[in-house]
């Protein structure tokens, strides 16, 4: 199975690392996604969520403030500010998780537009969540 190596980090430490199948990336200039073999490529993120397919074919997600990404050809490497993961193993660990991203997104004083889809995607997932 072709696959890439993700690692997300802040500067409170790793967030997430792991093979996954594909992940999609909040950029600057739009939201786009990554595949194994991608060109190579620095870019600007901003607020909103990570996209993670993971080799089973689930997702997770992550939100984050704001970063920085470098893509190579089999591996992402991001680099934000501020990240929450969205999951838990339970309703209550997920809404948790939620309100802590809600409070990320908030924070960083972007465009209410920006934030409320991110908000908006961030909420679709976690109901699609099954405990």
């Amino acid at each position: 199975m072709n696959t890439l190596k993700l690692e997300i980090v802040t500067p409170e430490g790793q967030i997430f690392a792991n093979d996954v199948k594909s992940v999609t990336l909040p950029g600057k200039e739009g939201e786009f996604g990554v595949l194994p073999s991608h060109a190579s490529v620095v870019a600007l993120l901003q607020a909103g969520v990570i996209d993670i397919e993971l080799t089973d074919g689930n997702h997770d997600i992550v939100a984050i403030n704001w970063g920085h990404v470098k893509v190579d050809e089999n591996s992402v490497t991001i680099l934000a500010d501020g990240a929450v993961s969205i999951g838990g193993t339970s309703e209550s660990e997920v809404a948790k998780s939620l309100e802590a991203a809600k409070a990320l997104l908030k924070s960083i004083g972007d465009s209410d537009v920006a934030i409320a889809m991110a908000t908006a995607k961030i909420e679709s997932v976690a109901k699609m969540k099954k405990f």
